[in-house]
């Protein structure tokens, strides 16, 4: 093959080479955006499923989630130091947050290092937040000992 014989330069074929590697590349962005935003969403998830259970006034529901498991009637004993009439002061209707009429999940925190996250969920409209801490390896709930600010919807596309 000689220089006469060479292929003709075709722009059409280079343009739209060009646009397959800008759609890859969008496409790798928003799928590495999707996964980091939705990291946290088993931990978010279990504390939906426990404030929906106080949402519908299942305290013993809620007191399962709360621990994780479903039968904790049979092995109330394991559950004495945070007993269901404890739960029940904290989380009922006569507790801080009273009942829980609407809840909305907002954000999470992953802090570095840690066995857990922060979730932070707005109770009943309340500017105050309810803050759960979510152990990652066995979704157990309990009081967070932090609070995270969620900030506006910057901080939601970048959290």
């Amino acid at each position: 093959m000689t220089l006469m014989d060479a292929e003709q330069y075709d722009a059409a074929r280079d343009r739209r080479r060009r646009m397959q590697i800008v759609f890859a590349i969008i496409l790798v962005l928003i799928a590495a955006w999707v996964v980091y935003h939705y990291r946290d969403y088993p931990e978010r998830n279990a504390v939906n499923k426990f404030f929906a259970a106080l949402q519908s006034q299942n305290y013993e529901a809620a007191y399962g989630i709360w621990f994780r498991d479903p039968d904790w009637k049979q092995r109330a004993n394991q559950y004495s130091k945070y007993a269901f009439n404890d739960f029940y002061r904290d989380w009922g209707p006569g507790g801080e947050w009273g009942l829980v009429k609407s809840y909305s999940v907002d954000c999470s925190l992953s802090p570095s290092g840690g066995s857990g996250v922060i979730v932070q969920v707005t109770v009943n409209f309340r500017t105050e937040h309810a803050y759960a801490w979510v152990e990652k390896s066995n979704k157990t709930l309990s009081f967070s000992p932090n609070e995270i600010a969620c900030g506006n919807w910057w901080t939601w596309l970048t959290e």
